[in-house]
C-alpha cells in the first residue's frame, strides 16, 4: 500500500508536536519571547534553529564543563586545551569558542575566557544563557562588578535565575559597588529555610559587614541548626557553606 499520499498530514502533526516541545522548553528556560514568535510563525525553521541553538548547544557545552569531561581531560587540562585550540583554529564555531572559553575559565585563564565569551554573544546567540552565566562568573573573578551587574540583569527575569549561583554573585556585586539596599533586597529574595545555603551565608557576611552582628549570628545559627536535618546528599552539596557558617559562629 502506498503511504506517500498521507505524508503531508503526518508532516503537519509532526510540525505541531515540534512547535509544542520547543515552546514548552522555551517557557521553562525563560528564553526570550522572540524565540516563541519565531517558532510559531516560522514553524520548521524556528523549531530547527531553536533546537540547535538552545538545546543541542547547551548540552554539548555542559558535557565539557569541569567535572563532566573525560578522565584524560581532567588529568591533563593543558593537553585538552591545546586540542580545543586546534579545533577552534580549524572551525571557528560557537560551540568551539564556548567550550574553549569554559576550559580557560576552569584553569584560571579568565581574560582569555572573557574574550571568547564576548565574541560568542552575537547573532542568534546574543542571549545565550550559558554564555551570559559564564561571563557573570568570569567578571566576578576579575572584580569587574559593574559588568557582573549588567550581565545579571539580562537574566534577571528568567525563572531559573532566582535560585542560582549567578543571583548570589549579582547580590554580592551590588554590595561591592556600594548599593547596600539593592544587595540586601536580593539577599532577602534568596533567604529561605533549608535552601540557598550559599546565599544565606553571604547574607550573613553582608550583615556582619554592615555592623548588624546579632542578625548575622541568627543567619549562621539557622544554617548550623538545619544541617542535621538535611539528607546526606544535601549535606554533601552544602558542606562548605555549613562549615563556614559554623566558623563564623566560633569567632
Amino acid at each position: 500500500m502506498n503511504m506517500l499520499p498521507f505524508f503531508p498530514g503526518y508532516f503537519y502533526f509532526i510540525s505541531i508536536a515540534l512547535q509544542a516541545i520547543c515552546v514548552i522548553h522555551c517557557l521553562r528556560k525563560g528564553n526570550e519571547q522572540k524565540w516563541i514568535y519565531l517558532i510559531i510563525f516560522l514553524p520548521m525553521i524556528g523549531c530547527v534553529a531553536y533546537f540547535f541553538t538552545e538545546i543541542v548547544n547547551v548540552r554539548k557545552v555542559r558535557s565539557l564543563q569541569p567535572g563532566a569531561g573525560s578522565l584524560s581531560g581532567l588529568v591533563n587540562p593543558a593537553g585538552r586545551i591545546r586540542r580545543m585550540e586546534k579545533h577552534l583554529r580549524f572551525a571557528d564555531t560557537f560551540n568551539n569558542r564556548v567550550m574553549l572559553a569554559d576550559a580557560y575559565l576552569a584553569v584560571g585563564r579568565t581574560d582569555e575566557a572573557i574574550g571568547l565569551y564576548t565574541e560568542s554573544l552575537t547573532g542568534a546567540f546574543t542571549e545565550n544563557e550559558h554564555v551570559i552565566k559564564q561571563l557573570i562568573v568570569a567578571y566576578f573573578q576579575k572584580g569587574m562588578y559593574a559588568e557582573v551587574i549588567v550581565m545579571a540583569r539580562r537574566l534577571y527575569g528568567r525563572p531559573q535565575f532566582a535560585r542560582s549561583k549567578e543571583h548570589v554573585l549579582y547580590a554580592r556585586a551590588l554590595e561591592y559597588t556600594g548599593d547596600v539596599e539593592g544587595a540586601e533586597r536580593e539577599y532577602m529574595k534568596m533567604k529561605g529555610r533549608f535552601a540557598d545555603f550559599e546565599a544565606r551565608y553571604q547574607y550573613g557576611l553582608f550583615l556582619r559587614g554592615t555592623g548588624r552582628e546579632k542578625e548575622a549570628r541568627l543567619v549562621f545559627e539557622d544554617i548550623a541548626d538545619e544541617a542535621p536535618h538535611l539528607s546526606s546528599r544535601e549535606r554533601r552539596d552544602n558542606r562548605s557553606w555549613i562549615s563556614k557558617a559554623k566558623e563564623e559562629l566560633n569567632r
